[in-house]
C-alpha cells in the first residue's frame, strides 16, 4: 500500500498467514485488524475495499492489519465456510494485537468472520471501534453486536448492492436496533464511491 507497508508471516492453526501491515505516522493508537471478502469468490487481502478500510485506519492513527484467510495467496490450509477463517482472525490478533487497543473490521465474507471473533473478543478485552462494510447477512449467519458496541460499531451498505441485499443486513440490524449507514447508490464493491467510503470511516474513528 505504501512504502511503510510490512509483509509478515503469522503461524495459523493451517499453517502460514499470509499478513500485512501498515504503521501510521507517530505513535500508533492501536492495531485494527481488517478480514477480506469470500475465498471462493476471489477475495484477498488486497481487495479496493479492504484497502480502503486500512488507509482510513492508518489515516486516523491506527496500525492496520490485513491477513489472507487459509488457502488465499501464500496462506496455507483450505476454505472452512468462515469457522476456521474466524479461528485464523483469532490468531492474528493474538499475534499481531496481543494486548492494548483494538478495532475490528471487514468487508462482505470478511464481516461475517469478524463478528464472530468479535463475538468472543469483546468479552476478552476492549474493543475500541468495529467497521463492518457489504456486511454478508444474506448468505450467512452474522453474529449479533453487543449492545455496549453500538456506539463504537459504524456498518455501512450500498444501497444497490447486489450481491448482498440492503433488506438482508437490516433484517439483520433491526432486531439489534443497530443503526446502519446507507450509500445512496452504493454497490457491492463502492466502484467510484471509495473516497465517501473511506471518509465515513476516517469520521468514525475520530469520534
Amino acid at each position: 500500500m505504501n512504502l511503510q507497508t510490512q509483509k509478515v508471516s503469522l503461524q495459523g492453526e493451517a499453517g502460514v498467514i499470509e499478513a500485512l501491515r501498515d504503521e501510521p505516522e507517530g505513535v500508533s493508537r492501536g492495531v485494527a485488524v481488517v478480514a477480506h471478502p469470500h475465498p471462493l469468490f476471489g477475495g484477498t487481502m488486497d481487495n479496493k475495499v479492504v484497502q480502503t478500510l486500512a488507509r482510513a485506519f492508518v489515516q486516523s492513527g491506527w496500525t492496520a492489519v490485513r491477513f489472507n484467510f487459509r488457502g488465499v495467496g501464500a496462506s496455507t490450509g483450505a476454505y472452512d465456510a468462515g469457522v476456521g477463517e474466524t479461528r485464523d482472525f483469532l490468531r492474528v490478533v493474538e499475534q499481531m494485537a496481543p494486548s492494548g487497543s483494538l478495532a475490528i473490521a471487514g468487508f462482505s465474507f470478511g464481516s461475517f468472520v469478524a463478528s464472530h471473533a468479535l463475538a468472543e473478543l469483546h468479552t476478552l478485552r476492549v474493543i475500541e471501534k468495529v467497521v463492518f462494510v457489504g456486511t454478508a447477512a444474506q448468505r450467512f449467519m452474522v453474529a449479533p453486536v453487543a449492545l455496549e458496541l453500538h456506539d463504537k460499531t459504524l456498518v455501512v451498505h450500498g444501497e444497490q448492492d447486489d450481491t448482498v441485499s440492503l433488506a438482508s443486513v437490516m433484517d439483520w440490524a433491526r432486531p439489534q436496533s443497530l443503526p446502519v449507514t446507507v450509500v445512496p447508490g452504493g454497490g457491492h464493491f463502492f466502484h467510484g464511491q471509495l473516497p465517501l467510503l473511506k471518509s465515513l470511516v476516517v469520521r468514525h474513528l475520530q469520534c
